[in-house]
């Protein structure tokens, strides 16, 4: 066996055919997601994999290189998504890639090693607990079951967007999404990811990279949504509205017709609406919605007394930025934030 990086602009197809075939793979551990990532903010790709005599692959552990001035040096599984982590047959083969992503963390010289699986691989990392939550559902193969599913509050809300005439319609550019995006994202206080991004995500997953936007009859948008299709699951990502979709309910409307497509058109089972900080607006609808949460672990390999580091939203260490960037105007927010969101991860 040997331990190898892959060249992901030639030879990903074993890769990606080994992610379809475990049981843990996702859409973020496949090839097309670091491109993405690369082709639009120029982060450095380490996909390790371990591969056999025969030429089988038996293990794969994507990491993102992001180097920050604000935030220092990271590698991560994976960066700019909710998931990743490595995917391997057995710990042999963990230990194989683990000793690799370390050697190339330590060349880096990086300031944590991060690994996004949502639960446990390794006893000798360090895990970051009670953050996020994920949530899934199995769907019914009958949509009307699955509105009834949906508990009674929030059916109602669903329900208003129904009656006032909102129409889902498909579109096959960003335009829209990442009009309705930056301002949610700029109104909870956060940069938005470069437009090169959506771009990016929607030319390499092509039909499995789906954008619902919803319009009222007079066909204004109102609200958008960027999901995944993988296996047999649809998984709302990329998601925003204008201040008039509260009004219409249009967000509630917007992952009812999600749901509803999901369900008609590609025959998904799993409706996974993604990870939410605990205790957030986010959390909270989630929960509305009749999801029960999932807790996540993510975890950390750091330098000797290094802390976990705390880049989100609710450490208090950003609140002031926060409050201010909420202030910024939208063309000025859309120019800057994403100068600064490519150094998140």
């Amino acid at each position: 066996m040997r331990v190898k990086i892959l060249e992901i602009h030639k030879d990903y197809t074993l890769w990606d055919e080994y992610v379809l075939s475990h049981e843990k793979g996702t859409i973020y551990h496949m090839s097309g997601w670091g491109r993405a990532v690369h082709k639009s903010m120029k982060h450095r790709l380490y996909y390790i994999y371990v591969q056999n005599e025969e030429g089988c692959i038996l293990g794969v552990f994507p990491l993102i290189y992001v180097s920050s001035i604000l935030f220092g040096k990271s590698l991560i599984s994976v960066a700019f998504s909710t998931g990743g982590g490595p995917l391997y047959n057995d710990l042999s083969i963990l230990e194989m890639m683990d000793d690799e992503a370390i050697k190339i963390s330590n060349s880096l010289n990086v300031n944590f090693l991060e690994s996004r699986s949502g639960f446990k691989n390794r006893k000798s990392w360090a895990v970051k607990e009670d953050i996020y939550s994920s949530f899934c559902k199995v769907l019914s193969e009958n949509n009307e079951e699955n509105m009834l599913c949906i508990p009674r509050k929030q059916r109602a809300m669903v329900r208003k967007g129904i009656n006032f005439g909102l129409k889902a319609e498909i579109d096959h550019d960003v335009t829209r999404i990442y009009d309705l995006y930056s301002q949610s994202v700029r109104n909870l206080g956060t940069p938005v990811f470069p437009k090169k991004l959506f771009i990016a995500l929607k030319e390499e997953f092509k039909e499995d990279c789906e954008i619902l936007t919803i319009v009222t009859k007079e066909g204004k948008a109102l609200s958008s949504v960027m999901s995944f299709y993988f296996k047999d699951e649809v998984a709302p990502y990329y998601g925003g509205g204008s201040h008039e979709a509260r009004i219409f309910a249009a967000n509630d409307f917007m992952y009812w017709a999600v749901m509803e497509r999901a369900v008609s058109k590609r025959g998904m089972k799993i409706f996974n609406f993604g990870r939410s900080k605990d205790g957030t607006g986010a959390f909270k609808f989630k929960k509305n919605w009749g999801f029960k949460p999932a807790p996540m672990n993510y975890e950390f390999h750091l330098k000797k007394e290094q802390k976990i580091p705390e880049i989100n939203p609710l450490n208090p260490k950003y609140g002031l930025m926060i409050k201010i960037w909420r202030k910024i105007p939208l063309p000025v927010a859309n120019l800057i934030g994403p100068l600064i969101s490519k150094s998140l991860g």
